[in-house]
């Protein structure tokens, strides 16, 4: 079977995903910048029978973001599924009378350039293989800009601009991209948001191939 890599991996929606794609088989990389918190879960995706192994990488350290990758493609086998949702940095979300052109550096190495970064190590790979699947996951700022986050607000605005070229460019190619924005908080208790809700909203949008950009529950008004 082929890798799911979930870039960003922690305990909720990272968890949940990963559980969702091993139980049909995918083998799962979860990328994070502590090693020690990927292995715990690692271990917990083990106990279920799924395959994962942790490969630390902070997502602004380019240079080790593409190692991760790669080890991961070296220990697991090629990534089919590259799923980018990490967490942004509170101090990306200052609002915009406050934020500096330097402030920008930060959220656009983590929104933009990683993403970049990630689809360049795996898309020969899902080339290869003839499919593959490029999952972005964001906040409702990356479709309605808030000025009091600015800096993930631009960010995000550039992520979706370059998933959605992904979606045009390599659908002829049987590779997927798409977006699921989150407009509220993941939470256990949540209708539409909860991480099991999400995950399997994730693996539908992989199977089933449709449009590009997809809602967990409609933008407040």
């Amino acid at each position: 079977m082929t890798t799911l890599a979930l870039v960003g991996a922690g305990s909720g929606l990272g968890l949940a995903t990963a559980r969702r794609f091993g139980r049909e088989g995918f083998d799962i990389a979860l990328i994070s910048r502590s090693q020690e918190r990927l292995d715990t879960l690692a271990a917990e995706l083990d106990r279920d029978g799924i395959r994962a192994r942790g490969f630390a990488a902070d997502v602004l350290d380019h240079k080790a973001l593409t190692a991760a990758l790669d080890a991961a493609t070296a220990t697991l086998g090629v990534i089919e599924v590259l799923q980018y949702s990490p967490v942004p940095r509170a101090d990306f979300m200052k609002p915009v009378l406050e934020t500096t052109a330097d402030d920008l550096d930060g959220p656009l190495s983590f929104s933009a350039k990683a993403p970049v970064t990630c689809v360049n190590v795996v898309l020969p790979g899902m080339r290869d293989l003839g499919r593959g699947t490029l999952l972005f996951v964001n906040g409702s700022s990356a479709v309605r800009p808030n000025p009091k986050v600015a800096g993930t607000s631009i960010a995000f605005a550039a992520e979706s601009a370059y998933a959605e070229m992904l979606h045009q460019v390599l659908a002829p190619e049987n590779i997927h991209a798409a977006q699921l924005i989150i407009p509220g908080a993941i939470s256990p208790d949540a209708e539409h948001s909860s991480p099991a809700v999400l995950a399997e909203r994730l693996y539908a949008i992989h199977t089933e191939r449709g449009a590009f950009r997809h809602y967990a529950e409609p933008l407040p008004e």
